[in-house]
C-alpha cells in the first residue's frame, strides 16, 4: 500500500480532460523524464550550465530562458529523489481531478512561483540586508511544494498510530517528512518552497482568477493524450499484489485479512452493480457488504439454510462522514458507504472513488 492510507484511485476520465487520469500518465512522465534528464546531466557535466537557475543572469542579462531551463531539471540527486517520491504520492490529485486540471495547477503554480522567487529574493535583500545567492536550486521544485496546499486542505487526516502520548502518526506523516527533507536539502531551497506554497494557495483559492489565465488548452490536452497516454498509461496488474510484511505474524495475518476483505467486497459490488444497471433501481449497500469477519462465523453445513434476519442500521461516525463530504461526496453516499464498509473509512473511500 502507498504511504497514503487512503487508496484514492480509478475515477473515469471525461473526454474533456484530455489525458486519461485513472493511471496518472502525467505524474508518471514527471517522475521518469526529469529524473532521466537529471542523470544525463551528471554524465554530461558541460551541459549543466544551461540548467542553472541564475537569477542574476535573468535580471541583468535578460536571460529569460533560464526561468524555463533552470526550473525543469534538478542538478542535485537528493532533490531529484525527494521530488520524484512526492510527485508519485501526489498522483492522487491527477486521478481525482483529471489530468488536464492537474496539469493546469502545475503550470499555474510553476509560472507564479517564478515571479514570487524574484520578489522574495529582492524582499530579503532589501528588508534584512542579507545577500542571497544568485543561483537558486534548479528543478521542478516549486510546483511540488505547491501541491502541499491541496494535500493539506482536501486529503483527510487518519490516525495510524500514537506515540509518546499526544504525538500521533497519520496517513500524511510520511509525505510531510519527505517535504521537510526536500526543504532542508539546500541553503536556499526555502525560497523556492515559500514561493511554491504561495503560488499554490493563489491558484487553489482562485486569487485574481489566475486559474482562468493559466490553464491547459483543450487542444493541447488532446494532443498530450495522443502523445503520452500510449507511453505512460500502463495496464492494471493482473496478478495479486504482494501484501506488505508486518513486524509480527499477527500483523501479517491482519494485513492479509484486510486485503481479502476489500477484494471480496469490491468483487461483490461490481457483480451486483452490473445486475442493477441492467434491471434499474438502487443498490442495497447493507445487504451487499456483510463484513468478512462475520461471514467467517457462519456454520457452513449441507442442507437448506434459513434467511438471516436484517440487522439494524450501523452507527456511523459523523467525523468520518464529514471527511468524506470534504472530499466532494454527498452525505447520503457517505452514510451508505460507511455502513456498507462497517465504518472503515479507507474501504468506503475506495468504494466511492472506484464506482
Amino acid at each position: 500500500m502507498s504511504p497514503m492510507a487512503l487508496p484514492l484511485v480509478s475515477w473515469e476520465c471525461p473526454l474533456s480532460e484530455g489525458l486519461c487520469s485513472d493511471k496518472a500518465p502525467l505524474s508518471k512522465s514527471l517522475l521518469l523524464v526529469p529524473s532521466a534528464l537529471s542523470l544525463l546531466t551528471l554524465l554530461l557535466p558541460h551541459c549543466q550550465k544551461f540548467f542553472v537557475y541564475d537569477l542574476h543572469a535573468v535580471k541583468n542579462d535578460l536571460q529569460i530562458w533560464r526561468l524555463i531551463c533552470g526550473r525543469i531539471i534538478c542538478l542535485d540527486l537528493k532533490d531529484t529523489f525527494c521530488s520524484g517520491l512526492l510527485i508519485y504520492n501526489f498522483r492522487v490529485f491527477e486521478r481525482r481531478f483529471g489530468s488536464r486540471k492537474f496539469a493546469s495547477f502545475l503550470l499555474g503554480s510553476w509560472v507564479l512561483s517564478a515571479l514570487f522567487d524574484l520578489i522574495l529574493v529582492e524582499a530579503v535583500q532589501y528588508s534584512f540586508g542579507v545577500p542571497v545567492a544568485n543561483n537558486l536550486p534548479s528543478g521542478f521544485l516549486a510546483p511540488v511544494f505547491a501541491l502541499f496546499v491541496p494535500f493539506y486542505c482536501s486529503i483527510p487526516r487518519v490516525q495510524v498510530a500514537q506515540i509518546l502520548g499526544p504525538l500521533s502518526i497519520t496517513n500524511k506523516t510520511l509525505i510531510y517528512v519527505l517535504g521537510l527533507q526536500l526543504f532542508a536539502s539546500g541553503p536556499y531551497v526555502w525560497i523556492v518552497a515559500i514561493s511554491g506554497l504561495i503560488s499554490g494557495m493563489c491558484y487553489d483559492r482562485k486569487v485574481f482568477q489566475v486559474h482562468q489565465l493559466l490553464h491547459i488548452p483543450a487542444r493541447m490536452a488532446r494532443f498530450s493524450s495522443w502523445a503520452l497516454e500510449p507511453i505512460f498509461s500502463s495496464s492494471e496488474p493482473t496478478s495479486e499484489a504482494r501484501v506488505g510484511m508486518g513486524a509480527t505474524v499477527d500483523i501479517q495475518r491482519q494485513q492479509r485479512m484486510e486485503q481479502l476483505d476489500r477484494q471480496l467486497v469490491l468483487s461483490q459490488f461490481a457483480q451486483v452493480r452490473r445486475q442493477r444497471q441492467q434491471q434499474g433501481g438502487m443498490i442495497n449497500w447493507n445487504r451487499l457488504f456483510p463484513p468478512l469477519r462475520q461471514r467467517r462465523n457462519i456454520n457452513y453445513q449441507d442442507g437448506p439454510r434459513s434467511e438471516p434476519r436484517a440487522s439494524p442500521p450501523l452507527e456511523v461516525s459523523e467525523e468520518q462522514v464529514a471527511r468524506l463530504m470534504e472530499m466532494g461526496f454527498s452525505r447520503g453516499d457517505a452514510l451508505e458507504a460507511l455502513r456498507a464498509s462497517n465504518n472503515d473509512l479507507n474501504v468506503a473511500t475506495n468504494f466511492l472513488l472506484q464506482h
